[in-house]
């Protein structure tokens, strides 16, 4: 006989001899271990030396009720389901019971397959709390040892943060590129909040938001009467971050005319407003971003050299998401958090096939398309999963490449290793023996890989 998915030892307790003997007896052969008590007394014993992933207990019993072991049980392990069971006419405790912290209900006489359903559903949704607390630790101590406002654990983003609280303390400009969507004004703002300006204003410019003539204006600041428009002196983004640090977003679509002037601000720590004499020195630590190559852009004529030099002291690249293993899931709860906080919604987590679904796709928008589909999937759903339909339509494997399988070349080998195991576990069915026989490597390796992409078995 094949063995469901979600199989655990389940604590049986019940006053009456026949039903306690009779649900133990069936749940035997489907698989379960089980182990029986007559009351709340001896069901606390039983709990005393071991652990179960479900208490199922009769309502209503002499001496100790199911409720009140309920909540002796949750004393000692809160993550404990615990399933009652009761009388059709009683069904009113039993609802008392569900708010009271009860897992589900059944009456009596009990209809295994009912039974067996909700044992396996509270087992789910048990390991999802569980994994959801794990993620929040994980988030917690990576935020005691990481960079504020930055998720990840993986090798690439903890190198990430080393390099950025070793150039906090800095006064050097910093160049921080990556692909769009990678989450380089969060690192930005990280950086400042580590450095000895943190007190001081963070000003953010996007410089391919704005046409030439505005970005200048934007950045230096005009007097009245400078052009047209200008009924009044306007302070510009330099002045308004002295003393504090200014991030220019997307550096490397800025004009030749206000590359020269940003080039004069680096060199000379001063500049004047536009239509005005006055020479203004701020003290101002730049941080650029972008996703353009400007080392190819320099060789091309289309970026100042020595501007190029003067923003690329220290050089931060933020790595895509797809090549982040580890980091999907603990991106994506942490957004599910977020956004269902937001929502006033409970959603514990991910269905297995949603986080097969995050972990197959390649992200080509990086963190922020993770997050808008997280916000889109607490929008659709109604439960307290996320399940695959949630997710975007168009996320799907094939976005890797046209065979479905990583772009080769442009993957690395941890992600051609990962679509290998992936794609002949569901080739098999998900038997790890055969998949390790097709892949030429042992089951353990298997195993340990799909702990790596939180996708253990369970």
């Amino acid at each position: 006989m094949t063995k469901k998915q979600h199989k655990g030892r389940i604590l049986v307790v019940d006053d009456e001899a026949s039903a306690r003997s009779g649900l133990e007896k069936l749940l035997k052969q489907d698989g379960y271990e089980v182990e029986s008590a007559d009351g709340g007394q001896a069901a606390l014993a039983l709990r005393a030396e071991r652990t179960f992933d479900v208490v199922v207990t009769d309502l209503k019993m002499p001496g100790m009720d199911g409720v009140e072991l309920m909540k002796r049980l949750k004393e000692i392990d809160r993550d404990l389901p615990v399933i009652v069971v009761t009388a059709f006419s009683d069904v009113s405790s039993a609802v008392n019971a569900m708010r009271g912290g009860a897992e589900d209900y059944l009456t009596k006489p009990v209809d295994f397959d009912a039974l067996t359903l909700a044992i396996d559903r509270a087992i789910e949704r048990r390991d999802l709390r569980v994994e959801a607390e794990g993620l929040r630790r994980q988030l917690r101590e990576r935020e005691g040892g990481g960079l504020e406002g930055m998720i990840g654990t993986s090798p690439a983003m903890q190198k990430i943060y080393r390099v950025a609280k070793q150039v906090a303390s800095a006064r050097a400009t910093v160049l921080i590129t990556g692909e769009s969507g990678t989450g380089k004004g969060e690192l930005a703002r990280a950086i400042h909040a580590k450095s000895p300006r943190s007190d001081k204003p963070f000003v953010s410019v996007h410089c391919s938001a704005l046409a030439e003539t505005l970005l200048e204006s934007e950045l230096f600041g005009h007097e009245k009467g400078s052009f047209t428009g200008a009924d009044k002196k306007r302070v510009g983004r330099f002045e308004h971050a002295d003393g504090g640090t200014l991030f220019l977003d997307e550096i490397g679509e800025i004009s030749p005319a206000i590359q020269i002037k940003l080039l004069r601000v680096l060199q000379e720590r001063e500049f004047e407003r536009v239509g005005g004499n006055e020479r203004i020195k701020v003290d101002v630590r730049v941080i650029a971003a972008t996703n353009r190559d400007l080392a190819a852009d320099v060789q091309e004529g289309r970026f100042r050299e020595d501007l190029f030099y003067r923003l690329n002291v220290i050089q931060i690249e933020v790595p895509p998401v797809r090549v982040r293993d580890g980091d999907i899931l603990l991106l994506a709860q942490s957004f599910l958090k977020r956004f269902s906080e937001d929502a006033h919604k409970r959603i514990d987590g991910f269905t297995d096939k949603a986080r097969a679904k995050l972990l197959a796709y390649r992200w080509p928008g990086n963190v922020r398309e993770l997050e808008n589909a997280i916000e889109r999937a607490v929008v659709l759903c109604e439960g307290n999963l996320i399940d695959e339909d949630h997710l975007p339509f168009g996320m799907v494997p094939t976005a890797r490449g046209n065979s479905g399988g990583p772009r080769i070349p442009g993957a690395t080998m941890a992600e051609v290793e990962r679509h290998a195991i992936l794609a002949t576990l569901e080739a098999v069915g998900g038997s790890t023996t055969k998949a390790a026989e097709m892949l030429d490597i042992s089951v353990r390796t298997i195993q340990y890989r799909l702990h790596e992409y939180g996708m253990a078995k369970k």
